[in-house]
């Protein structure tokens, strides 16, 4: 589980996250929803340790990450996958060493205990006999998968996902879903996902905390998303979906 408590962050004096709190839960998909530039990625990013917000805590199953030890913020880095938008694959590094790369950083486990692992990891997220190509060799939906693989590789207790079906046609991104979601229920890890697509929404947003120009507005499931009396979120609700259609026509 991760809390964020009052989280708020400025940039050169404009003010992008107000006081924002929530909880993030073990096991579960726990989505960030919003347009673009309402500060999803920058809240994800406060909450990774890539920003330190300028006010506000983030634990992580009672551990500060912001006003912990050296070594307690260490330990939670450890613990955390990320998958990029994009992917984010070294292009110099084939994709077995792209999928290694964290156990290389964090572990000094013998090599041939770092490459069953990677092997587990493509063989877990369908992609198998692929360790030698480089990135440029696969298509952008098996970039998505490498990158989850990556993400998996040193067994995190939390699981971060930026856009995971940025770039991707809908039938993929449906693939690369339900690929976290698997993976978040078989694993018991606490995963967050940055999103604007309705359909992962819809189908996989046990938890939705929804902003709008930097603020929380509202947090709910996606059983009760449908049923919202706050204007904007139905407003964007609407935006999405009807987008899609004129997208698949």
């Amino acid at each position: 589980m991760i809390e964020i408590n009052n989280i708020s962050k400025s940039f050169k004096g404009k003010q992008v996250l107000f006081d924002i709190s929530g909880t993030f839960f073990k096991g579960k998909n726990n989505l960030i929803i919003g347009s673009s530039g309402t500060g999803k990625s920058v809240l994800l990013k406060n909450i990774v340790g890539l920003f330190t917000p300028d006010l506000g805590d983030v634990k992580y199953n009672e551990r500060s990450f912001i006003n912990g030890s050296e070594q307690d913020r260490k330990q939670i880095r450890r613990e955390i996958g990320m998958l990029f938008q994009g992917g984010a694959l070294f292009d110099s590094k084939n994709i077995e060493e792209n999928v290694k790369f964290p156990l290389d950083i964090i572990t000094d486990f013998p090599e041939d205990e770092k490459i069953d692992r990677v092997n587990f990891c493509l063989e877990r997220v369908g992609l198998v006999n692929i360790n030698k190509k480089m990135p440029s060799e696969i298509s952008g939906g098996m970039k998505k998968r490498v990158g989850i693989a990556r993400a998996i590789v040193n067994k995190p207790n939390y699981l971060f996902c930026d856009e995971p079906n940025s770039g991707l046609d809908p039938q993929t991104g449906i693939k690369i879903d339900n690929l976290i979601k698997e993976i978040t229920s078989e694993y018991l890890i606490t995963t967050i996902i940055v999103t604007h697509d309705m359909n992962s929404v819809i189908e996989m947003g046990d938890h939705i905390m929804f902003l709008l120009e930097g603020k929380k507005l509202w947090e709910g499931t996606n059983d009760e998303i449908t049923k919202s009396d706050v204007k904007e979120l139905n407003d964007f609700v609407f935006a999405t979906q009807l987008m899609k259609q004129m997208y698949l026509r």
